[in-house]
């Protein structure tokens, strides 16, 4: 069985000493690379599943790096920093990053956070259009939601909002990026619009799930829908 390649870029070596071993014992070929030519060098050359990326880079930043990366491959690309601003976190977010993981870390959370950055780019190369959790079930191409078999009644946005959802799965989305899809270019700010439409999907979607919140919030960021682990 092959294992998943991880290209690890941080210029501080500890941080680089620590991570190469760890997810190695997780069952990752890992590359790594100290600054941001590097990586886009060893991302061209050894083609990793998913890249780990701190933004503090002595050569340019984090975000240029995405940036440069965004333009060839659609990899998914998993951002570690000390900063912790929420302007950080979108802006990394926005130009292509698929998760946020803030310094000091578990190693238990960002493994998690690996797979679940590496299974929605498995799903998005096949285009995911159907979701199943409990006793919800949702069906893009049909455009059908239900609950225990029985037709869940949405809105249009309501439903837009959902498949969003679906086809990035275990994904943080940015209010502007869902704002953007679901309502237009003209609406990228009006993120109360989309707080009305969460809670009223989150409403509706209850009796499937319980007390579980499906729809999970990243505060100040945006939102991601829960994925069920194998």
């Amino acid at each position: 069985m092959n294992r998943e390649r991880v290209l690890a870029v941080d210029d501080e070596p500890q941080i680089l000493r620590f991570l190469k071993p760890s997810l190695e014992a997780a069952g990752y070929d890992v590359h790594t690379a100290a600054n941001g030519a590097e990586a886009l060098k060893a991302a061209a050359t050894h083609v990793p599943d998913l890249i780990l990326l701190d933004l503090g880079l002595p050569d340019m930043d984090g975000k240029d790096v995405i940036t440069q990366l965004r333009t060839w491959t659609k990899k998914p690309i998993v951002v570690i920093s000390a900063r912790d601003r929420e302007a950080e976190k979108i802006a990394a977010l926005d130009l292509g990053a698929d998760d946020y993981v803030n310094k000091p870390f578990g190693i238990g959370e960002l493994l998690a956070r690996l797979r679940a950055a590496l299974r929605h780019a498995a799903q998005q190369s096949g285009e995911q259009t159907r979701f199943t959790s409990d006793s919800l079930s949702v069906d893009i191409l049909a455009h059908t939601a239900k609950i225990n078999g029985q037709a869940l009644k949405l809105t249009p946005k309501e439903f837009e909002l959902l498949a969003l959802l679906v086809r990035n799965a275990g994904r943080v989305i940015t209010h502007r990026q869902i704002l953007t899809a679901v309502w237009g270019p003209a609406h990228g700010e009006d993120v109360q619009y989309l707080r009305v439409c969460v809670g009223q999907l989150r409403q509706k979607l209850r009796p499937a799930l319980g007390a579980q919140e499906l729809i999970e919030t990243e505060p100040g960021i945006g939102y991601r829908l829960k994925t069920v682990s194998p």
